[in-house]
């Protein structure tokens, strides 16, 4: 199918946004403009670091607007003087003001890394994981002036394994993201006739991650703690707290073989290192030190928690 050519402007800040920009560009599309976030402060030095999609766009050889707010004149008098067909957005971090959902002859189309109705909002990955969703996938949505309320265009699911972590179901649905968006705006009315009202009665929330979240009770089920670890790499971080200090954990595994033990008291077993939980315990495989490298639970144990026979985290 020959593609349709469409003039875009796309909106996005984090990794998850670019694969779908690159794949606009490649295609042929006239991405007239790239909106993303402006600089932000971040990494020990503070140093103000553009966004992935400032980047990308920049690469790219796309002109970069970084407005704080999209509800300046400017913004508006820019949006309604370039004839577009389409705003796409992903993870762009704002709520898109009427004037601009108004402006191009197709509306604005969203990429959101869930199955709406469920997991509206600016985390659906992480809160997925978390909650031990066995699926997850990509939303195209037309955008309406709710969060995430908008017809869902197209969707598409994929598996969540045992193995997958926020970072690698979030890279797999940023590449499936970029596909389909590349499949509705082919649509001789880019997707128009495919809306399909959302069931708002299903919804659910996945609101914004907070460090605070990856704090592990371990008087949760190994199951639920596994889950826990994966919804939270790599970003914030599960962790655990051992004699005043932070004990970032990295991955975890189940298993039916592990020791009874007390929530929170952690042992060695030939050649794995444990920790008790609700339903037994749970096998720790990798962590992260305060002030160290990350390093396996193995090495942590010989080298802190062999001498201290009575460790127990909190």
């Amino acid at each position: 199918m020959k593609t349709v050519l469409r003039r875009i402007v796309f909106m996005g800040t984090p990794d998850f946004a670019v694969p779908a920009l690159t794949a606009l560009h490649s295609a042929g599309h006239a991405v007239v403009a790239v909106f993303t976030q402006p600089d932000r402060p971040a990494g020990r030095g503070r140093r103000l670091t553009p966004p992935p999609v400032k980047l990308a766009a920049l690469e790219l050889g796309l002109p970069v607007w970084q407005p704080a707010s999209l509800g300046h004149p400017e913004v508006l008098d820019f949006l309604l003087g370039q004839a577009l067909d389409v705003i796409v957005v992903a993870a762009y971090a704002k709520l898109l003001p009427p004037a601009v959902l108004a402006a191009p002859r197709f509306g604005c189309k969203n990429i959101h890394a869930s199955l709406l109705p469920k997991y509206r909002g600016g985390a659906p990955v992480h809160w997925a994981i978390v909650n031990g969703e066995q699926e997850t996938g990509v939303t195209i949505m037309q955008m309406a002036r709710g969060l995430d309320t908008g017809d869902v265009i197209e969707q598409r699911a994929i598996p969540i394994t045992r193995e997958d972590t926020c970072g690698s179901v979030t890279e797999k649905l940023s590449l499936l993201g970029a596909e389909l968006i590349l499949r509705v705006l082919d649509l001789p009315d880019a997707g128009e006739s495919k809306r399909v009202p959302q069931a708002h009665e299903l919804k659910s929330f996945a609101r914004t991650v907070r460090k605070q979240d990856g704090l592990i009770n371990w008087a949760m089920e190994s199951k639920q703690i596994d889950a826990l670890v994966r919804g939270m790499q790599p970003w914030p971080g599960a962790y655990t707290q051992w004699r005043q200090e932070t004990l970032g954990v990295l991955a975890t595994r189940c298993s039916v073989k592990g020791p009874r033990l007390l929530p929170g008291e952690a042992v060695c077993r030939e050649g794995s290192v444990w920790v008790g939980c609700q339903d037994g315990s749970i096998e720790l495989l990798k962590v992260l030190p305060a002030g160290k490298k990350a390093m396996s639970a193995l090495d942590f144990y010989r080298g802190y928690l062999s001498r201290n026979p009575e460790t127990i985290f909190h």
